[in-house]
């Protein structure tokens, strides 16, 4: 094709309302001299309007592309949680458990385990591990309060003191550590285990 005729033929589809990209499917020829070829040509409402809405096309089906992209990456992401989640024989009777002194931090890890991990109130153990020679009575008390828990719902572990060590959790304001346990959790720490390293992966920590 000479060039008059390459000009002709950008022209005519040019006023017939094809963009750029459409051109040079029939006009092979660099871009910057296609733009200068048709500087000249205007274009009338219904052909600006035609592009406009090839224009808004493809820009939606770059949208669907990253939106399909995104689930895909999500189907991966859950497949490799749940394979990393079945259950392992040399750990076999882990359960999902949490310790800490601060009743707020407890309580979070309480929320978390019936609000995201389908855990119902008579399914999470509350069991205190406090010094002998402690005020076992005012601390169950204490932590019964601040966990909104009745008394009795509440087991008490005695931990024999250690006097080899100088211990800095004493008097009046030691309440002892709570450790809340998740009956039946051992998938349950499976699954956990593969949320912590898809995100470590995710933040490149991992």
């Amino acid at each position: 094709m000479s060039r008059p005729e390459e000009k002709r033929k950008a022209i005519d589809l040019r006023t017939r309302g094809f963009s750029y990209k459409e051109i040079l499917q029939s006009v092979p020829v660099a871009k910057s001299t296609l733009s200068l070829r048709l500087r000249d040509v205007g274009l009338s409402v219904p052909q600006r309007q035609r592009l406009t809405a090839r224009k808004l096309a493809a820009a939606h089906r770059g949208g669907e592309k990253v939106h399909l992209m995104r689930l895909e990456r999500a189907a991966r992401t859950v497949a490799e949680a749940e394979e990393e989640a079945k259950p392992k024989p040399w750990r076999g009777g882990t359960k999902v458990a949490f310790t800490n002194m601060d009743p707020r931090t407890i309580l979070l890890m309480r929320e978390w385990l019936r609000r995201y991990c389908s855990r119902a109130g008579r399914d999470i153990w509350s069991e205190l591990y406090i010094h002998e020679g402690a005020n076992m009575e005012a601390a169950r008390e204490y932590w019964a309060r601040q966990l909104g828990l009745r008394q009795e719902r509440l087991r008490v572990r005695p931990k024999r003191p250690n006097h080899s060590t100088r211990r800095k959790n004493v008097g009046s304001a030691y309440y002892g550590t709570m450790r809340i346990t998740a009956r039946r959790s051992t998938l349950l720490n499976h699954r956990i285990e593969g949320w912590i390293k898809g995100l470590a992966r995710r933040c490149g920590v991992g």
